[in-house]
């Protein structure tokens, strides 16, 4: 049976070594859980470290938390579609928009709701993904500031999530300008700028974020200990909180080249193979993991003596050579995960989640 397993132990701690630091630098924060899909189990853990917001781009997954603690304020992190804002205004209690249209229509139904949605504008800043172009902020901010049901609390910025575009000193103070044209010309507070995500933490320990931005919203560097220039474990934060577990459901000695005439395989590929080895053997590993469930690419053996071979939608291949570690049948192959991988593997409801402490 694959499984992922949080530690407990080590998630607090890094939520520990983050909430310090932004308390330090007069940073608010959020924590982004969309890296958990919604997984009751793994949501509870956050709720019991006293979180008091989450931020996730599925509106479902905002449910489970509204479910279980009322109290956490919800953000939804990308522009709603039309057709979800009945269930955005009961789940979110703020959500980033970029569109008039989508803002009249959460007015609207926060109107139908008694209720007062919280606005984020979003602002483009170079990676071409969501956001108002800033020549455009002035006017698209005076169409939407007296909407009733809606309050706008900040203005912020995504980089590095489409084209890697990297955060800078120069683009966070650009973005902290904004907010000061905005407050000039309405007279209106902005309570945030929200500039700040886990790829910018690492500016933090250069002194380098603008004292205008004061939000910060973090998934990845919580659950990776990652600083995302480097791609290295910040010092005194933990790595591996979510390791992937799979178990051993064959094992034999077999050839290492196929026979037979090769073409593709399900995955659209056509394997290459070493001449050399032609009449080699290895001893083989299936185990109860495949493409359906994670990309090869996105998981490393804690074992470095293991070699991936293949994998189809189901099982995955390894090779252990020799097999000097003596694995058989029914024991546990454990792996690291990056990012895209933790985001895969939780998405599937085949594999178990389970926490340790």
């Amino acid at each position: 049976m694959a499984y992922i397993e949080l530690n407990r132990k080590k998630l607090r701690h890094n939520y520990q070594f983050l909430d310090k630091l932004f308390k330090k630098n007069n940073i608010q924060w959020g924590v982004v859980s969309k890296l958990f899909c919604g997984n009751k189990t793994f949501i509870k853990e956050l709720v019991d470290l006293g979180v008091t917001e989450i931020h996730d781009s599925r509106i479902s997954n905002l449910k489970v938390i509204k479910d279980m603690a009322p109290q956490i304020q919800t953000v939804y992190i990308k522009p709603p579609p039309k057709r979800s804002i009945p269930r955005l205004i009961k789940y979110a209690d703020v959500s980033f928009n970029t569109d008039y249209g989508i803002i009249k229509m959460i007015s609207d139904e926060a109107l139908k709701q008694n209720k007062i949605h919280k606005i984020i504008i979003m602002i483009e800043m170079g990676d071409l993904r969501e956001g108002v172009m800033g020549e455009n902020l002035i006017d698209f901010y005076a169409r939407i500031f007296n909407l009733p049901g809606i309050e706008i609390i900040g203005i912020g910025a995504n980089l590095n999530c489409l084209n890697g575009v990297m955060p800078t000193q120069d683009k966070l103070i650009q973005l902290s300008l904004y907010k000061q044209l905005i407050e000039a010309k309405f007279r209106k507070k902005i309570p945030w700028v929200t500039g700040g995500s886990s790829v910018t933490i690492p500016l933090i320990f250069k002194k380098l974020i603008p004292k205008g931005v004061n939000h910060f919203r973090v998934g990845e560097t919580l659950f990776r200990g990652v600083d995302l220039f480097e791609n290295e474990i910040i010092p005194g934060m933990k790595a591996d909180i979510l390791r992937l577990h799979t178990e051993i459901i064959e094992l034999m000695e077999k050839p290492k080249i196929p026979t037979g005439e090769l073409g593709t395989n399900v995955a659209g590929e056509t394997p290459q193979f070493d001449e050399n080895d032609y009449g080699k053997t290895s001893c083989r590993a299936i185990l109860d993991i495949g493409l359906l469930d994670i990309k090869p690419d996105d998981i490393t053996s804690e074992d470095e003596t293991i070699a991936f071979m293949g994998a189809s939608s189901d099982m995955m291949v390894m090779d252990l050579g020799d097999n000097n570690k003596k694995y058989k049948v029914g024991d546990i192959i454990t792996f690291r995960m990056s990012y895209m991988g933790i985001l895969a593997a939780m998405n599937s409801n085949y594999i178990t989640k389970i926490v340790v402490n």
